[in-house]
């Protein structure tokens, strides 16, 4: 709300206030005559948002009932809920009193029934503030005189009626963009017109230009953007190196996945004369090149992420900077942003150094050679690297003492497998299986953690205008959910309104490492988990029990390493010495920043979800009749998911899974058969037969064998 506008509510909330007219409040607040239609509109802006109201006499006064304004969540069978800012729970919203608003629209609610212990708030939308999309993705069904469009997003609430006129191009079954001209009121449908077709549902690529569209995701970058980013040249600029800290002459490495492109990050390990080890960590100088406030700049703040789409990446930068002069390539020079720091033999940083300089990578490295080089498993890669093993078993060592360090802090080890889906030249799915790490991930992770945490509590203490990543402690009610789940397996997590620690998480994760049930009871302490977000004010992170944490080791993909790059060059330039002038200029740009940041990073987590579950649905399509062993990761009021060993997960309605009726007991979270008294509880291995798989709805469903 505009500071305008708190002014006008707050002299209509003074004691002295009478009911007044327009004019009247305005002579009384001194409106000048030229500001005079301004000032009305405020009037009009407060009355539609239901903050103020006039009397039969059109006399003004502050409206008595309390409205709350959220983001609508709609549900496929017409209820929804409305998560309102800055409170954790969601309010019930039945489909009489959704006033046919549609998934993710901004809504104004009034509450209706307050929150007790056996249920949510429940609410009535009083007025759809704003709508969410104009466009919408879907199939096309053409009904010869008139056809409508299938939304791809289920829960989006509505078919959207065609006119004959409005087709376009397309024909039945295509995936088609709509623009929406009429939304849904008073019973009827949503009315549209066709803007463009992306292509029959089956042909190759348009399940994830689908995506992209639906998504309204910058799949191309703007000419003059591409055009900036090629003026940075190839090659750094030789007038700035003499401003640096020359160490070319350095063994460096990047150690990367096979198929990575953009390569942020260097690094070395040296053990020093004391005993100590010194771990340089070089990140890519990315804002020396995307200056503040330029086309590239901007451009990568409307992104805020890059994001990985199976096959297709959609990059926060132009390739021309992410593989190109800021990609720490092996055998060139590059500008880096760099941390050293002296570690000590309990892991802990005795001392660090943050400083501009210039590298020449020597190696370019893959988790597989170094793992290889740890194990000392592959005579070809040792040969190759002979030079360099040293090096990787120096890093080996540190990166355990780190690991270790942080298990004893409380750290949580999640050994969550992510899937790896392996595509064909047309992207249709070849092969689904875990994506498989070794100890060479970890010794990266290990490192970036050590940064992140370093830089994130230098710069808390100067007190600079920041972003950090920000990481609460989980809900205490969450915690005795979670404990229902764990009762099965003999197992508890001690924890009160005053303390939860991330230690009593880690004992459990340690108590079922290697277990059959590890990855289950992974899963549900992730979920029990709150979300990691960006703020400008440090909160800790519990996740990594760490009580300063930053992202600051992926500029060219993330933008708040880029933010926070900028803001730690302004220190290094002015040798720490700031003025506030500059603090308390960037810190609403912090704010800023963060919430921007957040927002598409949700939007790029579930984009990346969203192309997961067409491939495995796409995969499962092929292999219907097919049987499996499974574990069975959650029970449900309508039946249970199992997950596959290749991490393709299902549902088993209650009529799929066997010939009895099966009551939910939503205490213990199992089913139990209620003639034999079968029971299915997370955990439980079983085996299933593929029932049925739609790559258009995005699930998979299993019958029990």
């Amino acid at each position: 709300m505009e500071e305008r506008e708190l002014k006008i509510l707050d002299f209509m909330r003074s004691k002295e206030y009478v009911p007044m007219r327009a004019k009247e409040i305005a002579m009384v607040m001194r409106v000048p005559k030229k500001e005079y239609s301004d000032f009305l509109e405020l009037l009009g802006n407060l009355e539609l948002s239901f903050k103020i109201e006039k009397n039969r006499k059109n006399r003004y006064r502050i409206v008595d009932k309390t409205y709350y304004e959220g983001i609508y969540r709609k549900n496929q069978k017409g209820f929804g809920f409305v998560k309102i800012e800055e409170q954790d729970e969601e309010v019930y919203i039945s489909k009489e009193n959704s006033m046919q608003a549609l998934n993710g629209d901004r809504v104004l609610i009034e509450i209706i029934e307050e929150q007790n212990r056996i249920k949510s708030a429940e609410g009535r939308i009083i007025k759809i503030l704003k709508h969410e999309k104009d466009t919408i993705v879907g199939i096309f069904q053409n009904n010869k005189n008139f056809g409508f469009v299938v939304p791809d997003d289920k829960n989006f609430g509505t078919d959207i009626f065609i006119s004959k006129s409005n087709f376009g191009k397309a024909r039945n079954n295509h995936k088609v963009l709509v623009k929406i001209t009429k939304y849904p009121e008073k019973g009827k449908k949503a009315e549209g017109k066709i803007i463009e077709v992306l292509g029959n549902v089956n042909e190759a690529g348009v399940d994830m230009l689908s995506l992209i569209k639906e998504y309204n995701l910058p799949a191309r970058f703007p000419e003059q953007v591409v055009e900036e980013a090629k003026r940075c040249g190839n090659k750094v600029d030789k007038k700035d190196i003499p401003n640096r800290i020359d160490l070319r002459d350095q063994i460096i490495f990047t150690i990367d996945g096979e198929d990575a492109k953009d390569l942020d990050d260097a690094v070395k390990v040296t053990k020093l004369d004391n005993g100590n080890y010194k771990l340089d960590v070089h990140i890519a100088d990315v804002s020396y090149y995307v200056k503040e406030n330029s086309l590239l700049d901007q451009e990568a703040l409307i992104r805020g992420t890059s994001i990985y789409m199976l096959g297709r990446v959609i990059p926060m930068l132009p390739r021309e900077l992410s593989n190109g002069i800021c990609s720490l390539n092996a055998g060139e020079d590059r500008f880096t942003l760099s941390c050293s720091m002296e570690i000590d033999n309990k892991g802990k940083v005795v001392s660090s150094e943050v400083y501009k300089g210039i590298i020449n990578v020597a190696q370019r490295m893959t988790y597989t050679d170094v793992q290889k080089i740890i194990d000392g498993s592959d005579k070809n890669v040792l040969k190759r690297y002979e030079k360099y093993i040293e090096d990787f078993k120096l890093m080996e060592e540190l990166a355990l003492i780190l690991k270790n360090k942080r298990l004893e802090q409380g750290y949580l080890n999640l050994d969550i497998p992510e899937s790896k889906i392996e595509l064909d030249i047309d992207g249709k799915v070849t092969d689904i299986h875990k994506y498989e790490t070794s100890f060479a991930n970890e010794i990266i992770e290990q490192f970036m953690l050590t940064a992140n945490e370093t830089i994130a509590e230098k710069f808390f203490w100067l007190d600079a205008p920041f972003i950090y990543r920000v990481h609460e402690e989980p809900d205490l009610e969450k915690v005795q959910e979670l404990n229902k789940f764990l009762f099965n397996f003999g197992l508890k997590i001690k924890a009160n309104k005053d303390n939860i620690y991330p230690k009593e998480f880690s004992k459990i994760l340690d108590e079922i490492q290697g277990k059959e049930e590890e990855k289950v009871i992974s899963n549900l302490v992730l979920r029990t988990l709150k979300v990691a977000r960006y703020e400008a004010e440090n909160k800790g992170h519990f996740g990594i029990a760490s009580k300063y944490y930053c992202h600051f080791t992926s500029p060219i993909r993330r933008y708040p390493d880029l933010f926070i790059h900028r803001i730690i060059s302004k220190y290094l330039e002015n040798n720490y010495d700031v003025n506030q002038k500059f603090v308390d200029k960037y810190i609403p740009k912090a704010e800023d920043r963060a919430k921007q940041s957040s927002e598409r990073e949700k939007i790029a987590t579930k984009v990346e979800r969203e192309a997961e579950d067409i491939k495995k649905a796409e995969y499962m399509e092929s292999r219907i009749g097919n049987e499996y062993e499974g574990i069975v990761s959650s029970i449900t009021s309508f039946g249970m998911f199992v997950e596959l060993d290749n991490t393709v997960e299902g549902l088993i309605r209650f009529e799929d899974i066997g010939d009895e009726y099966f009551i939910y007991d939503e205490d213990r979270k199992r089913l139990i058969g209620e003639r034999t008294n079968k029971t299915y509880k997370i955990g439980d291995k079983v085996k299933i037969k593929v029932k049925n798989a739609s790559k258009l709805l995005r699930q998979v469903d299993f019958e029990i064998v």
